[in-house]
């Protein structure tokens, strides 16, 4: 197939369109016209890259890519190598950002939702809402999440009740606690984690999980690259560059 066919199905498919988003989404760096295999991964980085090329890879489709709101717009440094390794072998660079964590079938969120077993009853924005399919204890909740998401999560409890109740939102969201305690959660789980949240969960009772900006992020790729590679019968390899953030 060619690659202005993936980057149009991808556009449409994600609904980019509907998104204020920080950075450009779709096609940001553009190779050869035909692509045989996609490789996915989380973060456009420099490993990814270089695994990437060496994996032959016609394109690469990640999370986050390049040129966000507030960086210098100068191709130096860092930004500048990565290009250049891009361009030199020919190779496409798509980034879907904001699109991908909120998508219902693919996105980070629904994901996350699918790998918890976690009945999703509703939406606010990037916030997902749910339940747990029976109260469990705030440690077993931490505990589940580190277990199915492979990753070693954090908890703030806000409190000693159970969670039945939950919000979620991948990646950077720590700052949604608030709303998902408006919205009458046990229990919050996003990526991260910064000095506030500590005194907004306990004073707000709700538990908080940072489970990891990566790990909560890096499984909406690789369900967008088998959508792809099954529709298009294009090869697909996810590689997973190993970030504990």
């Amino acid at each position: 197939m060619q690659i202005d066919e993936l980057s149009h199905f991808c556009d449409d498919f994600l609904d980019v369109g509907s998104f204020d988003d920080y950075c450009p989404n779709g096609l940001q760096v553009e190779g050869r016209v035909e692509l045989r295999k996609l490789v996915t991964g989380v973060t456009a980085c420099q490993a990814l890259i270089d695994s990437a090329l060496e994996e032959g890879a016609d394109a690469i489709l990640v999370h986050h890519g390049f040129f966000w709101k507030g960086e210098p717009q100068v191709l130096t440094g860092v930004k500048g190598r990565r290009i250049k390794a891009l361009m030199r072998a020919d190779v496409s660079l798509l980034a879907y950002h904001l699109p991908l964590d909120a998508h219902p079938g693919v996105g980070n969120n629904a994901e996350i939702a699918r790998r918890m077993g976690w009945l999703t009853t509703g939406q606010e924005g990037l916030m997902w809402l749910g339940e747990t399919e029976a109260p469990l204890a705030a440690e077993a909740l931490m505990e589940t999440v580190g277990e199915r998401l492979d990753t070693s999560p954090m908890l703030i409890p806000g409190g000693d009740h159970p969670v039945h109740r939950l919000a979620w939102c991948s990646g950077a969201a720590q700052s949604m606690i608030v709303q998902a305690a408006a919205a009458g959660a046990d229990a919050f789980v996003s990526g991260e984690i910064s000095e506030q949240t500590v005194h907004l969960a306990r004073e707000l009772g709700i538990h908080y999980i940072a489970a990891g900006h990566h790990a909560t992020e890096r499984y909406g790729v690789q369900a967008l690259g088998r959508l792809l590679a099954e529709r298009f019968g294009i090869e697909h390899e996810y590689i997973e560059i190993e970030n504990p953030v």
